[in-house]
C-alpha cells in the first residue's frame, strides 16, 4: 500500500482561476487525471488521494487541487449552487492548465463536482471515477448520521478535535482502527483555519431550489450523460448511503458500479490497493 512518504516529488503552484487562487499538484505523465477530494472538515486534495498518487502517477499524469473552500485554495463557495460553483472552478483549472478534457477522479464532494462538471460540459470530461458521491438521491431520503456529523461541525459549540474525532472514527471509515491521531491532529488544526470557520464550505441548503439543485437524480440530463463512469462504493458508507451507486447505474448510460465489502465512505483509503488497480484499470480503457 502507497504510503504518504512514497509520494512523487510533485509540483506545487496556486493559480490564478477567474480571480481566484486554486493550489494544484502535479506529478506524472500521460493522460491528465484530475483527482476531486471530499468535503469533510479539514480536507485535502493531497491528504485524501495519499494513498494513490504514487500509484496512478505510474500510468497518468496526476493532477490533484484543493476545491475552493479547502487547503491552500481560495475560502468560500456559494451557497445557492455550491456544486455549481465548484465545478466552474475546476473547468477554470482546466483552461489554466491548457487542457481541453480530462479523467476526472471524484470522493463524495469532490464525486458531485466531477458530475456536476459532467453535466453541464461532458466535452471537457474523459472518463469519470466516483467514490461515494454526494448529491444522490439526497431529497428522497433523510439526511444520514453522517451526513448530520459532518453538516453539524460547524454549527452549535463550533468545531472542536472530540467532533471531528467522532465523525471520523463512527462515519467516515469502517475500522476506526485503521485511522491514526495523526490524521485527525492534522485535519483538525486546518478546519479551524479563521477563514473557514467564517465560511465553511459545505453547509445545508437554505432554500428548496437548492435543495432540489444539488439532487442530481433530479437533474433529466443525467439519462443522457454518455461519460463513461465507474462508481465505486462503500457496502457500510455511513455518509452517503450505497444505495445512490444503483440510482447512478440505473439512470447513466455507461455506468459500472462496484460495491466494496467492509468498507465506509473513504473507499480511495481504506481500499487503497484495490482503489488503485480498478481506478488505473479504468481510466485506461482496460475495463
Amino acid at each position: 500500500m502507497t504510503t504518504p512518504s512514497e509520494v512523487p516529488a510533485m509540483h506545487e503552484r496556486l493559480l490564478d482561476v477567474g480571480g481566484k487562487k486554486i493550489f494544484v499538484a502535479d506529478a506524472g505523465q500521460g493522460a491528465p487525471v484530475l483527482l476531486l477530494h471530499g468535503g469533510g472538515p479539514g480536507a485535502s486534495g493531497l491528504s485524501n488521494y495519499s494513498r494513490n498518487i504514487a500509484e496512478l502517477a505510474k500510468e497518468f499524469r496526476v493532477i490533484v487541487p484543493d476545491l475552493p473552500g479547502y487547503g491552500r485554495s481560495v475560502k468560500g463557495v456559494d451557497p445557492d449552487d455550491p456544486f455549481g460553483a465548484l465545478a466552474t472552478a475546476i473547468r477554470g483549472l482546466l483552461d489554466q492548465l491548457g487542457l481541453e478534457k480530462a479523467h476526472f477522479v471524484g470522493n463524495s464532494y469532490g464525486g458531485a463536482c466531477a458530475l456536476r462538471l459532467a453535466l453541464d460540459t461532458p466535452e471537457r470530461v474523459d472518463r469519470m471515477v466516483l467514490m461515494g458521491p454526494g448529491g444522490i438521491g439526497t431529497t428522497r431520503a433523510l439526511p444520514t448520521p453522517g451526513l448530520n456529523s459532518l453538516l453539524n461541525y460547524y454549527t452549535g459549540d463550533g468545531p472542536s478535535r472530540p467532533k471531528l474525532e467522532k465523525f471520523i472514527r463512527d462515519y467516515l471509515v469502517f475500522n476506526a482502527a485503521q485511522v491514526p491521531d495523526s490524521i485527525i491532529d492534522a485535519r483538525y488544526q486546518d478546519s479551524i483555519d479563521p477563514e473557514v470557520v467564517a465560511a465553511p464550505p459545505l453547509r445545508r441548503p437554505k432554500s428548496l431550489r437548492t435543495l432540489w439543485k444539488m439532487d442530481f437524480t433530479r437533474d433529466k440530463r443525467l439519462n443522457r450523460l454518455a461519460v463513461p463512469t465507474l462508481v465505486l462504493w462503500g457496502a457500510a458508507d455511513k455518509v452517503n448511503r450505497p444505495s445512490g451507486g444503483r440510482m447512478l447505474a440505473e439512470r447513466m448510460p455507461d455506468c459500472d458500479l462496484y460495491e466494496v465489502a467492509n468498507t465506509g465512505h473513504w473507499v480511495q483509503w481504506e481500499r487503497a490497493d484495490l482503489f488503485n488497480r480498478l481506478c488505473a484499470d479504468f481510466l485506461a480503457g482496460r475495463r
